[in-house]
Formats: structure tokens, sequence, C-alpha cells
């Protein structure tokens, strides 16, 4: 069972800042996941040429099912409002997280996080020799309860804040929030914490430790794939260098044995 979590950057490249199709879904296929989390995902945005970026990987990953959150409507780096769950069938202009599956969903869940009051960081620009000073955003976590090979499980995806100690509160609670869905559960995401903070503030274990920001020169852990409950075994990790994204994926391979059914 592969498990992929993987901020895609809106589905851009970094040497020309634009979505090729044919380049964003080749780089999904190659990852060969049964679950796909994705953060930065852009839907009807100008700067990724309106393309529907859940919609290609679905494609792409042969996925039966696919939820798209925004967290945004609008243009996150301009003029935005705050999405609520009335968005949630958006069909432009709309920024946020997706998760993507090729196994049954038994029931969909959606935790919204509010952001930093107040608060504006400088954000470096891929590709670019500048920086955004960028107003903190709403977050979301989209959850889904799987029937998989080995038995029910909830896997989750979200991208958390950049502000210091806000995306630590903001992991706390989704912890909680899953502890409360169908187990195990797994958190995928862009939690934008170092890995030594993870099982700290959650009590759950790291399925992978990898460098993963930025791809050309991984220094940092900001990409996570955490495991809450008795989960199959850990039988690989990699972390690819797709020509897609300023952050490379983590790739997690459970060892799921015929027959075993987890409990």
């Amino acid at each position: 069972m592969r498990l992929v979590t993987w901020n895609v950057f809106h589905g851009r490249n970094t040497q020309d800042l634009r979505v090729d199709e044919a380049r964003l879904a080749g780089a999904v296929a190659d990852l060969d996941a049964d679950v796909l989390a994705l953060q930065e995902v852009d839907r009807g945005q100008p700067r990724s040429g309106f393309v529907d970026v859940t919609d290609v990987a679905a494609g792409a990953m042969g996925a039966v099912d696919a939820r798209f959150v925004p967290t945004v409507v609008g243009d996150p780096a301009t003029t935005w409002r705050p999405a609520d769950d009335d968005d949630l069938g958006l069909t432009r202009d709309g920024y946020g997280v997706a998760l993507l599956t090729r196994f049954p969903v038994l029931s969909w869940h959606v935790l919204r996080l509010a952001p930093a009051p107040l608060v504006r960081m400088p954000v470096p620009v891929p590709g670019m020799r500048r920086v955004l000073w960028l107003a903190d955003e709403p977050r979301a976590v989209v959850a889904a309860t799987l029937e998989t090979p080995a038995g029910v499980m909830t896997v989750a995806c979200t991208h958390l804040s950049f502000v210091p100690g806000v995306n630590a509160a903001q992991l706390r609670r989704t912890a909680r929030w899953l502890r409360g869905l169908p187990g195990p559960q797994v958190l995928l995401g862009d939690l934008n914490l170092p890995a030594a903070l993870v099982p700290r503030l959650t009590g759950a274990s790291l399925l992978a430790r990898a460098r993963t920001y930025p791809m050309a020169r991984p220094r940092v852990q900001v990409d996570h794939v955490v495991g809450l409950g008795a989960l199959p075994p850990v039988r690989a990790v990699s972390t690819p260098r797709p020509p897609v994204s300023d952050h490379a994926p983590v790739v997690v391979d459970l060892d799921v044995a015929p027959g075993h059914r987890m409990r």
C-alpha cells in the first residue's frame, strides 16, 4: 500500500513557472500512489493556466475518488476570501488541498483551521529573486475513511500555517480530531514543522524521515507522513525528484501481507 504526500506548488515547475498538464500527469503517474495527498493545489487560477490540478492528478493515478477542499477563494497572492463548506463544489478561483485514492471511500471529513491574525511573513518565490509578504491563510484538513486491503483506516491531508506556534497549535488540534475518526489514522502533508517536533506535538509516529525542501538541494523536512494507531509496518521510504514543484514528495510503502487486517 503506497501513501504519498506532495506539496505540488500549484502544478508548476520552478524553472519555467508554468503548468504543463502532460508533465504534471506524468509526474503523478510515476509516483504510483494508492493514496495521494496534495498541497498548494490550484483550480481555475491564472498562474497555473486555469488547470484543475486535482482532476489532472486523479486521471493520472487512476483514482476512484478524490476531494479538493479550497481554503481560499480568489488569488492567494492578491485578493481572496476564506473558503467555507459552501465552497466545496467550487469550480473556479480556488486554492487549497486535495486527497485522492484508489480505495473505496466510506466517508469524507473536513476540519477548518483559522489563520494567524494580523501576521505577514516573507515567503521566497521559487525561481525568482524576491519574496512576497503574505498574510497567513485559513487552512483545512481533508480526511477519508477508506476500505483498504488491510482493513478500514482514515487518511488525511493538510497544509499547516507557516507562522511558528500557530502551526504547532493547528497540528495538535488536527491530531485530536483525527483520533476521533475510524482508525488507525495517517496524516499526510506539509506541516511546516521540523521532524523532531511532530511526534512531541502529536504523540504519533513519523513513518518517514527525509529532507524534502527545497527539492533541488533539500535541507529540511517539512513534508511528513504521520501514523496514529496500529498500522502495517513500513517497507520502504523514498523522496523522488519529479520535474514539478519545489518540494520533494514523500513516498511510504506499507507492508500489507496477504490476509493482514489492521486492528
